[in-house]
């Protein structure tokens, strides 16, 4: 029997939508999302769902505590009618419950809405992201989402404050599918081009990826600025707007997701390891952020140095007092440690500047919408709900490093191997103070397993084990076969 076309209504007639609208409908989504309460979203989305017969399936989403992203599909007829108990069994998830007591709720943030490309993610879904809940409701303490989502409440509630984060996300395109996973047997990574900046040229394998990738990203709202090879062979880069934080970590998830996505299709693979070859530069998330009150970006102050206010000095002092602490976070995997290399513009000094990319901290330049500070040592593979949670809580709750003007300053470094982040993260009260003991605990002990699978040492050579136990890469059969 003769298949029937999809797109002219035939056996299945599932929802794609042309990507100019799809742009329309994600932007309309966005704003509409920024100003409507989640009951009103509830009521017009579960309707809009019942009436639009050509969508078979909702994706859920959501991230456990080292920043994988997990993808439930929902039948949508089951989801509308269990909208009050939708659960899940968390001892599935790394990080979450023990076996003996693995239940735990999902519940939809509707303001989270993504119309999708179909020849990305398949016809007839759209996506929204989850908040994971104990069984009583209330936020579930590792899923740091949830989190971060209550602690912007808090602060909007106390101070009227809102927290705006733009990330750039540098990653790798390899050959082949299941390059990361295939590392060993294939003898490492094969690179699809030896230009950077300026030596990709149009219609070559790179562009391409970049040129699909972006836009399937516009199409969802992303509001692209500039989308380029970066410094490496191979590399990529492609900047989008701030949005609050809660929404930027959101954006981190999906852009690794359609860069992966992409990637696939073309036979590639794109990694988001921070340094998956030796000798040239590895890649970044640059975390731009900045806080405003009544719709004032209050970091900015035209008198102060370097145009940014005391507010967003005292956010600066505490981050760098607190930075071996959170090192871990923001650098969370054995890989990570060989970015941190001086030799490659690597920002592991302890320091803020306005010129200096070896900083940890750097001031862009910026007037009164857009003054930022940059916060260049996260890697591209750390939790993105995590890493913002921790800047925040850290910049509001911290102390602030004490500056000794009588003396030069000693250039402190943060550490160079996963190992002393963990020292330092397992020894530090302040992170159980932001984080919780449990959840302190938890990651620490991800972590040393992942790093007891590496040498201690890193050596010049990127080792099988660093790429294979990686927490973004390791399924069960790679991790039991060690």
């Amino acid at each position: 029997m003769e298949e029937k076309n999809v797109k002219t209504g035939g056996l299945k007639n599932f929802l794609e939508i042309p990507y100019a609208k799809l742009e329309e409908l994600n932007l309309k989504a966005k704003a509409r999302g920024e100003s409507a309460s989640q009951a009103v979203l509830e009521k017009e989305y579960t309707e809009y769902l019942r009436k639009e017969k050509r969508i078979k399936a909702v994706t859920l989403c959501f991230t456990d505590i080292e920043g994988r992203l997990h993808m439930l599909d929902y039948d949508k007829e089951f989801l509308l009618d269990s909208l009050s108990n939708l659960t899940f069994d968390g001892s599935s998830i790394r990080g979450f419950t023990p076996q003996h007591e693995s239940d735990l709720r999902l519940e939809i943030d509707w303001a989270s809405i993504r119309y999708l490309p179909s020849d990305v993610f398949g016809p007839g879904k759209v996506i929204f992201f989850a908040s994971v809940l104990n069984r009583d409701r209330t936020p579930y303490h590792s899923d740091f989402r949830s989190q971060l989502k209550l602690y912007t409440s808090i602060l909007k509630h106390k101070e009227n404050y809102t927290a705006y984060a733009a990330c750039e996300i540098e990653g790798f395109v390899v050959d082949g599918i299941n390059a990361e996973q295939s590392y060993a047997e294939n003898g490492g990574f094969k690179l699809i081009s030896s230009g950077g900046y300026y030596h990709s040229l149009p219609m070559d394998k790179l562009r391409m990826f970049i040129d699909s990738a972006a836009e399937a990203q516009r199409a969802m709202g992303f509001k692209n600025e500039k989308d380029h090879p970066e410094v490496a062979p191979s590399q990529f880069e492609m900047n989008y707007s701030y949005a609050e934080v809660v929404r930027a970590a959101d954006n981190v998830q999906l852009y690794k997701l359609v860069c992966r996505q992409i990637a696939r299709k073309f036979g590639m693979t794109a990694t988001f390891l921070p340094k998956p070859i030796t000798g040239i530069n590895g890649s970044g998330m640059h975390t731009n952020f900045s806080i405003s009150k009544n719709g004032k970006n209050i970091f900015h102050d035209p008198k102060g140095a370097d145009n940014l206010s005391k507010i967003a000095w005292d956010f600066i002092y505490k981050l760098l007092n607190h930075a071996p602490d959170i090192c871990l976070i923001l650098n969370s995997s054995v890989n990570s440690y060989r970015r941190l290399d001086p030799h490659f513009e690597a920002p592991n000094q302890i320091k803020v500047s306005a010129i200096d990319r070896g900083s940890m901290i750097r001031i862009p330049i910026g007037n009164e919408r857009t003054a930022r500070i940059e916060l260049r040592s996260v890697a591209p593979d750390a939790n993105p709900y995590l890493v913002l949670y921790t800047m925040l809580k850290t910049g509001m709750e911290g102390q602030k490093l004490q500056k000794d003007n009588g003396k030069r300053e000693r250039v402190r470094t943060l550490p160079d191997n996963i190992n002393d982040a963990i020292a330092d993260f397992k020894s530090s009260k302040f992170i159980a103070q932001i984080l919780s003991e449990d959840s302190k605990e938890k990651f620490a002990a991800f972590k040393q397993v992942a790093a007891d699978r590496s040498p201690k040492a890193l050596g010049a050579k990127v080792k099988e084990s660093e790429i294979i136990y990686h927490h973004e890469v390791t399924n069960q059969l790679l991790w039991n076969n060690f």
